[in-house]
């Protein structure tokens, strides 16, 4: 991280110290832990904080700052996290990370919600240029391919090199193509009620105020939800 970081001060700046914050996870929301554990370090924040994943989990306790489990949590206080897609509703399309579904969890409990992208992810419509992240128990897995297949969601096993790819809970992902002029509200209410599955990136009303960056210029644009 470099010694200045625009959107991680910007995304910090409102905490106080003594409040229970989310961590987000990725790459971005990286960026955001390690700044909150130097103001640790320095004596300007000793609240608990709960995390999305397990990797952003291991990287705070790593760094010093006091990580308690959200199965022990009824509210957050703060969450700052990231984003794979955003539109000009500030609807968005989370997964990326695997973590979508702890990190839903996260942002209802939470009292504030930031979410952190760089420009290249605002897009004009969600699905332009990533899939919708579905996390899907694997005992059901080839029955919710199947309802997803007759939506036309031409549903992918997410898989690298090592084999298909489970979420921190032992979950599988199905990535999911998002027709143009899709009914987003329908599409989340629909998957919602499909046996099997845990949870899904589509995240419609979370984001109360979004930080956009500008990699070129440093530059960052504050977007509120009206």
């Amino acid at each position: 991280m470099p010694e200045t970081d625009p959107l991680a001060h910007a995304a910090i700046e409102p905490i106080t110290p003594e409040i229970t914050v989310g961590l987000g996870t990725g790459r971005t929301a990286t960026r955001v832990i390690r700044l909150l554990a130097d103001r640790a370090s320095a004596g300007r924040f000793n609240g608990v904080c709960v995390a999305t994943s397990e990797a952003s989990a291991r990287l705070a306790r790593q760094l010093g700052l006091t990580v308690a489990a959200m199965q022990t949590m009824t509210q957050v206080d703060y969450l700052f996290d990231g984003a794979d897609e955003i539109d000009n509703e500030l609807r968005m399309i989370k997964g990326g990370g695997g973590a979508m579904t702890r990190e839903k969890i996260v942002a209802w409990a939470a009292a504030k919600r930031v979410y952190l992208v760089q420009r290249r992810k605002v897009v004009d419509r969600l699905g332009q240029s990533f899939r919708l992240p579905i996390e899907v128990l694997q005992f059901g897995l080839s029955f919710v391919r199947m309802q997803l297949e007759r939506e036309g969601l031409e549903p992918i096993v997410r898989a690298d090199e090592s084999g298909v790819v489970l979420t921190d809970q032992s979950h599988c992902i199905l990535d999911v193509k998002l027709p143009e002029g899709v009914d987003l509200v329908r599409l989340a209410a629909h998957v919602d009620g499909i046996p099997g599955v845990v949870g899904h990136g589509l995240f419609l009303n979370e984001a109360d105020e979004v930080l956009i960056e500008d990699e070129e210029s440093d530059q960052i644009e504050r977007l509120t939800r009206r």
